[in-house]
């Protein structure tokens, strides 16, 4: 019942962030909550090296494998707990 209600709450504020915009959020907490959103809904992050570089790709792959140590539900609540920091300011 608790995954339920995590997964709910996840839902909600990924709900809220799509109703944010790019240029409200600092990039260190845009970042943030790429890693986490990856974390919870792909797990793992596994490092694929394109044929072509691109520097905004190399820093999202880098901010998820920072965090690719924890788990699903710990990114979840980690999102939920960023999203209600920016919501409640």
């Amino acid at each position: 019942m608790a995954d339920k209600d995590l997964d709910t709450r996840f839902s909600e504020a990924v709900e809220t962030a799509l109703q944010m915009t790019q240029a409200s959020l600092p990039q260190d907490v845009q970042l943030r909550l790429y890693a986490y959103y990856k974390q919870a809904t792909f797990g793992m992050a596994v490092y694929n090296q394109p044929q072509n570089f691109d520097l905004r790709d190399a820093f999202k792959t880098n901010a998820w494998m920072q965090i690719s140590h924890i788990s699903i539900d710990e990114a979840k609540e980690c999102y939920i707990e960023i999203i209600n920091s920016l919501t409640s300011k």
